[in-house]
């Protein structure tokens, strides 16, 4: 046995029979200074219920599974048009079975008094109808992103959570990890100085061309109602502020039948009213871009990939030197649910209210506008 080992069983043997007493706990503290140190997560206090409705991809694999790390909110109810689906899935989650429903009897979770929030994940021409018809029965809601297919449609959701008197949150979920609320935090502060440029790009390569996400009637449009909208997102958030102007190009790949009724690629220009100039690109077309960068007046600062559910990576760059920043990593949809919990049991308003995803699509229009004519519009 070497010296070295067996000094080092007697430095954890001591280490151990020192623990036993407050004293020598302290002690041993004083030795393993500098090691990380563990955080003992509270127990959990009252949660609100959610019922989700739709169950496709994104509320099997990211939203039921991200209930384990809530703190303040738990799956109660389910609504699907598919029973087989429905019961599987409660059976995994404990969801009792009399408060699964279809859409014929949606309405009814009115007298569910079980369930505190909706969490509207269906396709985008169907969140204005199930959003109203939630509120109108009482209940919270948090609808996916895009808020709803036309302006017109988010006003309609809008006035409905205000006659309810019930919150209304968009999912907008980078809104709530750490890595896009430190760039927040950057930019507002001038960390590295006065924005002068933001770049926003988001794109990945589309498959099966009979998804509802090519349907425009279910989709309200391609690409930039999809995945462009976090490249709007960044640029609004990052400044702070809202665009005075747009101007937007859009191309589809003739003959690509996934295209037939909406975009492709479409790029676009904000001004902002600070001088900020964004360059925005959204497609369906090319896979791997999911980044942004804010260029300052000493130098720059980047997410890629930015908005990703996991694997976010921050990068700044000043005095010639380029570094990674590590955050915590935090389950994206546990914290924006958790939100709205909070929001519900303090009667706050939340970050992200229904207001949020109007501008959203009022911009968007504006960039489908300008896009179409050529012209600049001015916002």
């Amino acid at each position: 046995m070497s010296d070295s080992f067996a000094k080092e069983i007697t430095r954890r043997g001591f280490i151990a029979r020192v623990g036993q007493s407050l004293a020598v706990a302290n002690l041993a503290g004083t030795l393993l200074k500098g090691a990380e140190a563990l955080e003992v997560p509270d127990p959990p206090g009252k949660k609100l219920g959610w019922a989700i409705v739709g169950l496709g991809s994104l509320a099997i694999n990211q939203i039921l599974p991200a209930f384990a790390k809530c703190e303040k909110s738990k799956v109660v109810a389910l609504v699907s048009g598919h029973p087989d689906k429905a019961n599987k899935l409660a059976l995994r989650y404990g969801v009792n079975p009399k408060n699964i429903y279809n859409y014929q009897n949606y309405d009814t979770i009115r007298d569910n008094p079980e369930v505190d929030i909706i969490y509207i994940v269906l396709p985008n021409g169907m969140h204005a109808e199930y959003t109203v018809r939630g509120l109108q029965a009482g209940k919270h809601v948090l609808s996916e992103k895009p808020m709803a297919n036309t302006p017109a449609d988010c006003q309609q959701m809008v006035d409905a959570g205000r006659k309810a008197n019930r919150k209304l949150m968009v999912a907008y979920r980078c809104r709530y990890e750490p890595y896009n609320q430190e760039a927040i935090r950057m930019a507002r502060q001038q960390e590295l100085g006065p924005i002068k440029v933001i770049l926003a790009d988001h794109g990945f390569n589309i498959g099966d061309p009979t998804q509802w996400r090519l349907n425009k009637a279910l989709a309200g449009g391609g690409s930039l109602m999809d995945i462009g909208i976090y490249s709007l997102q960044a640029a609004r958030y990052l400044t702070g502020e809202e665009p005075s102007e747009i101007n937007a190009m859009m191309y589809s790949t003739p003959g690509d039948v996934r295209f037939k009724e909406v975009e492709e690629t479409i790029n676009f220009q904000l001004r902002f009213p600070s001088g900020v100039l964004a360059n925005c690109t959204s497609s369906y077309g090319y896979s791997g871009q999911n980044r942004y960068r804010v260029v300052t007046a000493k130098g720059w600062f980047e997410l890629e990939p930015a908005t990703q559910y996991t694997g976010l990576r921050m990068y700044v760059h000043h005095d010639n030197t380029t570094e990674e920043r590590v955050l915590p990593v935090r389950d994206h949809f546990a914290l924006e649910m958790d939100h709205m919990s909070g929001c519900v049991m303090e009667n706050k308003e939340p970050l992200t209210p229904g207001e949020e995803g109007l501008r959203d699509l009022t911009i968007m229009a504006g960039i489908y506008e300008a896009a179409r004519t050529g012209k600049t519009i001015k916002l």
